[in-house]
């Protein structure tokens, strides 16, 4: 609860200042630029991050607030990112097309130009990478506006690009409140593409500025995950995912696991198992390297609090909770990871997005329960299924409405290589792996004719 830094509020003039300057880029040396050299200024990016990891999980964890075990995973999975799109930025290739006789058509894949890119305060570095990084590989010019609540390692890995050889305005950060800075880069009339991570209700905001000047946007917009566990599941590989699940990032994740869906045969064995996990986690502070750093500010902790106590007041039993450590600092944003029991399938706790390190149970009765009640709301992110019967792994998965579903596991260790996105609230268009640089370019037909 403390001040440690101060940013710049930036404001419209500095959105297009920084516009213009992607714009001139892109008809200077950067537009020029083949990319197989822009593949080895990702690769130098990326080695630039691993050289100087532990000084930018030291700034990761006191920017989130995350245990600085979590932050340094974010940190070698930003330098991935690098390393994985400086690969690839020479191998997205175009198509020729078998026409009539005398025609040649071939088909390539050219940047958009100037992309707009509003990043989340839950995963600043993982998110540059995720981001940011695709949009370079295939030539665009990036204009930045990371979140106000945590903005260190954007602006430090900008940096490390200029020191990688990245040429002048091919990159450019605006920091500032997403109601000012945010808001003047999403209406500039010289972008050329948005994409956004956040609120569905922002994110609505963000995709009718596009809409005014007919540009295609990815949003990636949260969800309400669910594990689905059914009888012959594997109980102790389960229970060690679904409580990782749900305590990383304190919960502050878009496909945090906040949905245990669990078959009534086994409820009351399989939850007393997760309960009696559940009372060993601990939130601590950042150095702590515990299950749970604080959470971002003061109107979060607020938010997750109201969450718990009005599941309390309707008479939800809270089957286990975890502990704050002693020694945090005082005024910190901690909140215990908390589990409920039999959830009612209506209540706001299984059908709205917590973003905190809260669990809720819910029996269901067989397969098509299991599948109904997993899709019986709004988002549409992740999914796990947690069986060892093959024919119902394929079933269940197939029938679940999401971007990514998981079979006898969960997340898969961040996945770089792993298209993601949702459907429905959770929002539209892929991110990470080939189908991020696909989202990136857009596709000209090229025909010519030559003669017989």
């Amino acid at each position: 609860g403390e001040v440690f830094d101060q940013i710049p509020r930036g404001a419209s003039a500095d959105v297009d200042r920084a516009v213009r300057a992607a714009r001139a880029a892109l008809a200077g040396p950067w537009g020029r630029m083949t990319a197989a050299e822009r593949g080895r200024i990702l690769h130098r990016m990326s080695q630039l991050i691993l050289a100087d990891a532990e000084n930018l999980a030291q700034l990761e964890a006191r920017d989130t607030g995350k245990p600085i075990g979590q932050a340094r995973n974010d940190i070698a999975v930003a330098a991935r990112y690098c390393e994985f799109y400086a690969g690839a930025a020479d191998k997205l290739h175009g198509q020729e097309i078998p026409y009539l006789a005398d025609f040649q058509v071939v088909v390539v894949r050219e940047p958009y130009g100037v992309t707009a890119h509003i990043l989340p305060w839950n995963y600043p570095a993982q998110m540059f990478g995720r981001s940011v990084v695709p949009a370079l590989a295939t030539g665009n010019a990036a204009v930045l506006k990371p979140s106000e609540d945590a903005c260190q390692s954007p602006l430090a890995f900008c940096r490390i690009a200029q020191a990688a050889g990245l040429p002048a305005g091919a990159l450019n950060v605006v920091t500032g409140l997403g109601e000012e800075a945010g808001d003047a880069l999403t209406h500039h009339r010289d972008i050329d593409f948005v994409t956004f991570t956040g609120s569905p209700e922002v994110g609505t905001i963000v995709q009718k500025a596009a809409a005014e000047r007919t540009l295609k946007c990815v949003l990636e917009l949260g969800g309400k995950s669910p594990h689905l566990v059914f009888d012959d599941a594997d109980p102790d590989r389960a229970a060690t995912f679904i409580i990782k699940a749900i305590t990383q990032n304190a919960g502050q994740t878009c496909s945090a696991g906040s949905r245990l869906l669990v078959q009534k045969s086994i409820y009351d064995r399989f939850v007393a198992q997760i309960a009696e996990r559940f009372k060993a986690t601990m939130a601590g502070s950042p150095a702590m390297d515990k299950d749970c750093g604080p959470l971002i500010n003061a109107a979060q902790k607020q938010r997750v609090e109201g969450f718990i106590q009005r599941a309390k007041a309707s008479g939800i039993p809270v089957l286990a909770q975890g502990k704050v450590a002693d020694g945090v600092p005082a005024g910190g944003y901690y909140v215990a990871p908390t589990l409920f029991g039999n959830v009612p399938r209506n209540h706001e706790l299984a059908c709205d997005e917590v973003f905190g390190p809260v669990l809720a149970a819910i029996p269901f009765d067989d397969e098509a329960d299991a599948i109904a009640l997993a899709n019986a709301t709004d988002y549409g992110l992740i999914a796990a299924v947690w069986t060892r019967d093959g024919g119902r792994q394929t079933r269940v998965a197939r029938a679940m409405k999401c971007g990514q579903v998981y079979i006898n596991c969960y997340g898969a260790g961040g996945g770089v290589e792993l298209p993601f996105g949702g459907v429905k609230r959770s929002g539209h268009g892929r991110e990470k792996g080939f189908m991020a640089l696909e989202e990136f370019c857009t596709v000209k037909t090229m025909v010519q004719y030559h003669g017989q």
